[in-house]
């Protein structure tokens, strides 16, 4: 795919590259300069991050495994994602710059879409288990995990910018007229 950056004010798009192994929608880092993302070589996925000026793509991760769905913290200093380097979708931790990658997710279940929240303090997730779709939070450690919200394809959270209210989307089962 392609990924463009559209200025609302001037209705100027401009692409921003073509990324033909993206396996996640690219996110903004909080200052705004940079771009992280997934994308898949030769059938594995690693993050990479962009720098908006230069256009420099640098890898942070290189693992034989499927790692997705990165998340900066407010203060860039870690990104969270989700990997299955452990044998089942989990949640990790990593520096910025892709040292010191651990697992904070250890529940049953698979996790996906984790995102920090702008205080910094809670990471949302999408966690799939027993044939069950539910949203939770988890400090940034993974300790206290709390489950929200469960039902058909509950997904995608996201923050409000006070960091406490959460949004996600709920898709209805499909119900023959």
């Amino acid at each position: 795919p392609r990924v463009y950056l559209f200025n609302i004010d001037s209705g100027k798009q401009e692409v921003l590259g073509d990324f033909p192994g993206m396996t996640f929608a690219p996110r903004f880092s909080p200052d705004g300069n940079k771009v992280i993302m997934s994308m898949a070589e030769k059938g594995n996925s690693d993050i990479y991050v962009m720098e908006l000026r230069t256009r420099k793509i640098q890898r942070l991760t290189r693992h034989p495994s499927i790692d997705t769905s990165p998340s900066y913290a407010p203060d860039m200093k870690r990104v969270v994602f989700n990997s299955d380097r452990g044998g089942s979708q989990q949640l990790y931790v990593m520096d910025a710059d892709g040292a010191n990658v651990r697992r904070i997710s250890f529940n049953l279940g698979r996790y996906a879409t984790p995102v920090w929240s702008p205080r910094g303090d809670i990471i949302a997730f999408t966690k799939m288990a027993n044939g069950q779709f539910y949203i939770g939070v988890m400090n940034v450690d993974g300790s206290g995990e709390r489950l929200l919200a469960s039902g058909f394809l509950v997904e995608g959270p996201t923050w409000a910018p006070n960091g406490r209210v959460l949004m996600y989307f709920k898709q209805q089962p499909f119900e023959a007229d």
